[in-house]
């Protein structure tokens, strides 16, 4: 007999390496409608010594990945117990935590996220749902993006819903098939070139303000090859790293212009990603707050109504998924969907520990 009635803790860590996202939330169905109810939630920074740590693992050897896997999961775990201590959580179903991605190249059947080590329910003494997207990669899927299926369950009234984080991805309905993608990096960049001015983030994009446009790389950014392909397709940091970052600084223009470039670049390829260019467009991320890059996105979708929630759905959007995957999982139903991924079937994918 299924339950109605689920109490479990969602954990996302993303690319933009802002810390850990955790949420409360209580979900229930009842004829096939879920509903959903987020208690507690919060952010929890990463120390300066683990944002340069996760930054550079992309260049990791085989052991030192393990080691930084070991670590990364005890860490998680304390975060985690610390969060239910707090907030005195109990009767938990599970903790739904998708790790951080290290490496992900689907191309290659090969993605890694760390903090997924079985270890971690002994550590948290709670039912652990982890390790989301290598089922999906061994099926021949992308592993990304796993969140569309959220879409389709809790967010249906939205015509499109479209996440700003370290990368951009949307999702939506065509032809009664949920289709979802990445689209582009946007904090992965911002955020490195705001980080050279001494700073975390360009605060609601007042620096790319300042700036003014490179039309010579910004036609060098919209030629890259990911834009022409078709879905399903996703992005890594690699792409950044050895792409992006090494174009952009081959011109030697301000990081005023390099930002405004780069925020226009997003902009564009947003707009170019949608294939109705009208309806609602629900966003959450951390670049929702960037409000120069949504008064551009809004300049290339004049006709799109767009749409930025509540702080904690904005900013635990992910963390709520995360854990509906968790609880779908437990349900041993669906989870991520092939139309989505491109893997060779519907699959319901997670770990469970113990």
């Amino acid at each position: 007999m299924k339950k109605e009635f689920y109490n479990v803790i969602g954990v996302m860590s993303g690319t933009s390496l802002d810390g850990v996202d955790l949420a409360h939330i209580q979900f229930e169905i009842k004829q096939n409608q879920w509903t959903f109810k987020i208690l507690e939630s919060e952010t929890v920074p990463y120390s300066t010594d683990w944002v340069n740590q996760l930054k550079s693992a992309v260049d990791f050897s085989k052991e030192n990945l393990e080691i930084l896997n070991r670590n990364y999961t005890q860490l998680l775990s304390k975060i985690i117990v610390d969060f239910i201590e707090k907030h005195q959580i109990i009767n938990l179903d599970a903790v739904c935590s998708h790790g951080h991605t290290i490496l992900h190249q689907p191309q290659n059947g090969f993605t890694l996220q760390i903090g997924n080590l079985p270890e971690i329910a002994t550590l948290t003494q709670q039912k652990i749902v982890c390790d989301f997207r290598v089922q999906d990669v061994q099926l021949g899927g992308q592993g990304a993006p796993l969140v569309p299926i959220g879409d389709r369950i809790l967010f249906s009234e939205y015509d499109y819903c479209m996440n700003l984080g370290g990368f951009s991805n949307v999702s939506f309905e065509e032809n009664n098939q949920r289709i979802a993608f990445d689209i582009s990096p946007v904090n992965t960049v911002l955020n490195f070139y705001a980080n050279q001015l001494g700073l975390n983030y360009d605060d609601k994009g007042q620096i790319s303000k300042t700036g003014k446009i490179s039309i010579e790389l910004l036609n060098e950014l919209n030629a890259f090859d990911f834009y022409q392909k078709k879905h399903p397709k996703s992005l890594g940091f690699e792409f950044v790293k050895e792409s992006v970052l090494p174009l952009i600084e081959k011109f030697e223009i301000s990081i005023e212009d390099k930002l405004h470039t780069f925020t226009e670049h997003i902009a564009l390829q947003t707009a170019l990603a949608l294939p109705t260019k009208k309806g609602n467009l629900l966003i959450t991320g951390g670049g929702a707050y960037n409000d120069f890059l949504i008064f551009r996105i809004q300049y290339y979708l004049p006709e799109m109504k767009l749409i930025i929630p509540e702080n904690k759905i904005l900013e635990f959007k992910e963390a709520l998924i995360f854990a509906l995957l968790g609880v779908l999982k437990l349900r041993d139903e669906i989870n991520v969907l092939s139309s989505v991924t491109g893997a060779k079937k519907d699959h319901s994918s997670g770990c469970l520990y113990p």
